[in-house]
């Protein structure tokens, strides 16, 4: 059913209504002993994780289990996102919010400390922010006691029954926002479909990012009547007045103008080698190149640097503030939350996570800017923008460094085609704009 029909006739899905069955409870309860059975464990991989990427997972440690300082300002929102992709994504839905609730409390929860340094720098103090507890019931109680969120909002995947359970059993409507079922998810999910259907049952509304994902929630239980197919919030991600000026910073502070950069945003092993590789068989016929590399996380920085370095190539890191110089070969951006705006300084884009398995991340943000996109095989997590782009020739696929080589070669040869395909990107953005609109509508936020 198309989303514009569907809103015809929408009405929120009583969630309060269903009645899970004896069976479906003896199961979540088995479920819930696990994890208990598994607690010595998630303090293990804590402390591990702890000492091999970031302290702040030792310091606010208390906060996976549940014990959570009361907010600033409770009430309004509780928005879960897991990480980087989804707090941008989810970051024009809450300013929206906003522009029509001025002073709805949010309170944004998130699982990596990628994620929860995204929300500080883009919200400050303006939101409440923990991370989320493991799924244990006495956990999440204790967060939606903290909270007190007149509506859940979770986005794209984040199925953790105990949570969900709770918020159900306070009458608190459960929306999956910018919701996302890959086929492979699908699967895993369905192989515990005892677990997970029930608990979709008391889900308010499903407002589904594609087909593929409306279609996929309907075979794991969900009900027509919860779904609806809103379309992708991420195109809906207008560039914002910080986000143009810090890329008029970087133009003024490194001096590209001379240069035809090629960003590689958002990369994981092996990409930054292939990317490395593709730029030391491109730099003898394009002079001028120069590679710009963004890594997703933070603890590759100084791996990414020693790559550069055994390749013979000068580097420049971004957190050094100095212009490029006609020898530099390589610039790293080691710092983050800088990735949409250095998107603004680059002529063509690498996209990751889509050589490495991990679904590809968000095309969006450089085709925002007018850029050309090269992406691997593993575009599965936005199967729809992908395809989008890539019916307009905007967005190309390559594996190997030969592969880029032939995808960038007639891009780098005429800058007139280079700019052609990279409009149709953008194009393809305003054309499938409005996402945000049809989700606060499911949201019943006016």
């Amino acid at each position: 059913m198309s989303g514009s029909s569907k809103f015809d006739q929408f009405s929120q899905y009583k969630a309060q209504s269903f009645r899970p069955s004896v069976a479906n409870e003896v199961i979540r309860n088995l479920y819930s002993l696990l994890l208990i059975l598994l607690l010595p464990l998630t303090l293990l991989v804590s402390l591990y994780k702890m000492v091999t990427r970031s302290k702040d997972y030792g310091q606010r440690l208390g906060e996976r289990y549940g014990f959570l300082p009361a907010p600033k300002k409770p009430g309004g929102i509780l928005l879960h996102c897991v990480s980087v992709g989804e707090v941008v994504a989810a970051t024009t839905l809450v300013r929206s919010i906003w522009a029509i609730h001025p002073e709805m409390p949010f309170t944004i929860t998130t699982t990596t400390p990628t994620g929860s340094q995204r929300v500080r720098e883009t919200f400050g103090d303006k939101v409440n922010h923990y991370y989320l507890p493991y799924d244990f019931p006495i956990a999440m109680r204790n967060l939606l006691k903290q909270v007190q969120p007149e509506k859940l909002l979770i986005t794209e995947v984040e199925l953790w029954p105990n949570l969900i359970h709770c918020a159900w059993k306070q009458a608190i409507p459960v929306y999956i926002v910018n919701a996302r079922l890959t086929d492979r998810s699908y699967r895993s999910y369905a192989k515990l479909g005892a677990l997970f259907t029930p608990m979709l049952h008391k889900v308010t509304a499903v407002c589904a990012q594609g087909q593929r994902d409306f279609d996929n929630y309907l075979k794991l239980g969900a009900k027509q009547e919860q779904l609806v197919l809103t379309n992708n919030i991420k195109f809906d991600q207008p560039l914002t007045e910080d986000e143009k000026q810090k890329t008029a910073a970087f133009k003024a502070m490194l001096n590209t103008q001379e240069r035809t950069v090629l960003i590689a945003g958002s990369t994981h092993e092996p990409e930054e080698q292939v990317m490395l590789e593709t730029y030391l068989k491109l730099k003898p016929r394009f002079p001028d190149l120069l590679l710009l590399i963004v890594p997703r996380h933070p603890q590759r920085f100084s791996k990414v640097e020693q790559l550069v370095n055994k390749q013979g190539l000068q580097l420049l890191k971004l957190s050094e503030a100095q212009a490029v110089t006609p020898e530099t070969d390589v610039l790293l951006a080691d710092q983050m939350g800088v990735l949409k705006s250095l998107y603004g300084i680059a002529d063509l884009a690498f996209v990751g996570g889509s050589i490495a398995n991990k679904g590809g991340h968000n095309a969006l943000e450089a085709a925002i800017c007018g850029l050309p996109v090269i992406m691997g095989s593993y575009t599965y997590n936005n199967p729809v923008i992908c395809d989008a782009l890539a019916e307009a020739d905007a967005l190309r696929t390559a594996e190997t460094s030969e592969q880029m080589i032939a995808a960038l070669t007639p891009w780098l040869e005429d800058p007139i085609l280079r700019e052609k395909h990279g409009l149709a990107g953008k194009k393809v953005v305003a054309d499938n704009s409005g996402a945000i609109a049809s989700t606060l509508q499911v949201l019943n936020i006016q």
